[in-house]
């Protein structure tokens, strides 16, 4: 009987709780606690990919740039989240090596630095939607704004964050390595924050872009290249919702297929 293959996203949110100051002690402990909660596919010899989030790390990035802009030269957005990859998809791949040995299983598992590529044209580069970084009342994120050029939205009430563009993914580069391994039973944490945003120019060479992807749409457009049966979303919100964030939100606690 062939595997089962399961595509798992693990939302940033999760490893930097809103409630959580964002150490890295934190969000080595959140980590290793979501890990856990994966022990199910491990112990059933899933073929297992891994993406996630990055809302409140890229945010801190950016908020260190803005902060020491004149000692020290900002990095583009798409580099920040190429450091992401790197920063989170260690402290994934850690804490995956460090339960497979507590569950005496010998499997390998890698981090790939993958790059998306976006339409540079997406109507989200003119309309940031993606929020990200810490979360303010109105009065603490207005002067912020003001000072650092930031475009913001209300994502709760009462919560105001920065939003920055976030693109649809519409190729993911390196998709048949990233299936090679899977099939081979290797863990694969890929495709991390979304991907690096990246277009073809005129010489079909790639370039970055400053957006952030969101890594749900790129971890079901991943899903379908290694054929995953099963897509998980792991975030720090109960239920996925019917007008989320607003006075009309309601659960969507079971869903036929066709309705998805």
């Amino acid at each position: 009987m062939p595997h089962l293959t399961a595509m798992i996203a693990i939302g940033g949110n999760s490893i930097s709780p809103k409630n959580e100051s964002g150490t890295i002690h934190q969000q080595f402990a959140n980590t290793k606690e979501t890990i856990t909660g994966i022990s199910h596919f491990l112990n059933l010899n899933y073929n297992i990919c891994i993406n996630h989030g990055n809302g409140p790390q890229i945010g801190n990035e950016l908020m260190r740039m803005d902060l020491t802009h004149n000692q020290i030269p900002p990095l583009p957005l798409s580099v920040c989240v190429a450091g992401t990859q790197g920063t989170i998809g260690y402290m994934i791949q850690q804490s995956v090596q460090n339960k497979l040995r507590d569950m005496n299983i010998d499997r390998e598992v890698v981090t790939m630095v993958t790059q998306v590529i976006i339409n540079k044209n997406d109507s989200t580069i003119l309309e940031p939607t993606k929020f990200i970084g810490a979360r303010y009342n109105f009065d603490e994120i207005k002067p912020l704004a003001e000072k650092f050029n930031w475009d913001i939205k209300e994502q709760e009430h009462g919560n105001w964050r920065r939003v920055i563009p976030s693109p649809m993914p519409e190729y993911i580069m390196h998709g048949k390595s990233i299936k090679a391994l899977v099939d081979r039973g290797t863990i694969v944490i890929a495709t991390g924050g979304g991907g690096i945003p990246v277009y073809n120019d005129n010489y079909s060479h790639l370039e970055g872009v400053d957006a952030v992807i969101d890594k749900d749409y790129t971890a079901a457009k991943l899903g379908r290249i290694i054929r995953a049966q099963e897509l998980w979303i792991i975030t720090d919100v109960e239920f996925v919702y019917h007008n989320f964030g607003n006075s009309k939100q309601s659960p969507i606690q079971e869903m036929k297929r066709y309705e998805a």
